[in-house]
C-alpha cells in the first residue's frame, strides 16, 4: 500500500506538469484523474483505465446533450445521474462512473458547451489517465522472492505436520496443538493472493506456476485435515501404525524437495501390498484401528495424487529458483 501511494504521487505530479507544459486549462484536474487511474497490477490498470476513459467520454456526450436542452441548474445534475449511470453501467464501464462524474461536474462548473471544452476535457483525460498508466507499467514490485519465501515456509510447516502425524502413529498419547496447520492455511491463502497479483502483472508471457502451486497446497491441506480425523481413531499402538509412520517420516523429507520425487508413493504401494498379506484382525478394537490406518493410507494416496498432477509447475518453480541462484 505504501508503494502505491508513492506511485500515485509520481503520476499526479507527472500529469500536472504535462498538462501545464501543454497549456491545457485545468492542469490540477489531470492530477486528480491520475490519482483515480493508479492501480495495483498492470492488467487491472489497463482494464480500469480503459473503463474510466470510455465512461468519461460517454458521460461527456450525455452531459452535453442534457445541459444543452435543460441548461446549467443544480437539479439537472440529478437528471444526468439518473440517465448516465445506468447507461454507463450497461455499456460495461461501471468502474469509470466516478471518473466520468469528475469530468462532467467540471463542465457543469464552467457552464459552457463547445467543441473546445470537449477537446480540453479529452486532453485532460488522456494526460491524467495516461500518466497513471505509464507509472503502472514502468514498475511493479517483484514478488518472486516473497513467493519463494512463502513456499519455503509452507513446505516447512507441512514437514512438521507430517512429523507430528508420524509421532502420533507411534504414540497415540502424543499431544499436538495443531498450530502448524492453522499457520499453513494462513500462508497458503497469502500465497494465492500474492501469486494472483503477480500473474496480473505479467502481460506478455504469464506464468501460472505459482498460482497452481498454492492452489495445490490448499487442496492438500484439506486432505491433511481428513488425515487428522482418521488419526484421532488410532487410540492404541499397532505394528501397522509404526509402518505407516515411516511413510510420513519420508514425506516430511520429500515435501521440502524442490521437485516431486515419487519416493513416498512407491513406499505407499509397497505398504498396501503388505497390508493385503497380513493376518486379519482378531479383535474389534484391532479391526477399527487397522481400518483407520488403511483409510489414512488411502487419504495419503489422494494427497500424493495432487502433487503428481501438478508435477510440471512444481518443476518450473524449481528451475526458476536455480536460475535465480
Amino acid at each position: 500500500m505504501g508503494f502505491r501511494v508513492i506511485k500515485t504521487a509520481i503520476a499526479t505530479l507527472m500529469a500536472i506538469f504535462i498538462a501545464d507544459f501543454a497549456n491545457v486549462p485545468g492542469a490540477n484536474s489531470a492530477g486528480l484523474l491520475a490519482i483515480l487511474g493508479v492501480d495495483v497490477t498492470r492488467k487491472r490498470s489497463l482494464k480500469s483505465i480503459g473503463a474510466r476513459f470510455f465512461a468519461s467520454l460517454l458521460g461527456l456526450l450525455l452531459a452535453f446533450g442534457i445541459f444543452y436542452v435543460l441548461g446549467f441548474h443544480i437539479w439537472v445534475l440529478a437528471i444526468y445521474i439518473l440517465i448516465a449511470f445506468p447507461l454507463i453501467t450497461r455499456a460495461g464501464f461501471k468502474e469509470g462512473i466516478v471518473t466520468s462524474s469528475v469530468v462532467v461536474f467540471r463542465v457543469f462548473g464552467g457552464e459552457e458547451i463547445s467543441w473546445h471544452v470537449l477537446l480540453t476535457q479529452t486532453e485532460l483525460l488522456i494526460i491524467g489517465l495516461g500518466s497513471a498508466m505509464v507509472v503502472n507499467f514502468l514498475y511493479m514490485p517483484k514478488t518472486e522472492d516473497k513467493l519463494m519465501d512463502l513456499r519455503r515456509r509452507v513446505d516447512g510447516l507441512f514437514s512438521i505436520i507430517f512429523q507430528e502425524i508420524a509421532e502420533t502413529l507411534r504414540d497415540p498419547k502424543h499431544i499436538w496443538d495443531g498450530k502448524e496447520l492453522t499457520n499453513a492455511g494462513r500462508l497458503v491463502e497469502e500465497g494465492v493472493t500474492t501469486a494472483g497479483r503477480a500473474l496480473e502483472n505479467q502481460m506478455i508471457t504469464p506464468n501460472e506456476a505459482w498460482t497452481v502451486y498454492f492452489y495445490m497446497r490448499k487442496q492438500q491441506l484439506e486432505r491433511i485435515e481428513g488425515m487428522l480425523e482418521l488419526i484421532s481413531q488410532v487410540y492404541q499402538q499397532m505394528p501397522q501404525g509404526e509402518i505407516a509412520a515411516l511413510l510420513f517420516d519420508r514425506l516430511s523429507v520429500d515435501v521440502n524437495e524442490e521437485e516431486y520425487t515419487g519416493i513416498t508413493e512407491q513406499m505407499l504401494d509397497d505398504l498396501e501390498q503388505n497390508f493385503k498379506m497380513m493376518e486379519l484382525p482378531s479383535t474389534r478394537e484391532e479391526f477399527e484401528i487397522r481400518s483407520a490406518i488403511l483409510q489414512l493410507c488411502r487419504e495419503l494416496s489422494l494427497f500424493l495424487d495432487i502433487s503428481k498432477k501438478n508435477k510440471t509447475p512444481i518443476q518450473r518453480i524449481a528451475e526458476q529458483q536455480v536460475k535465480g541462484n
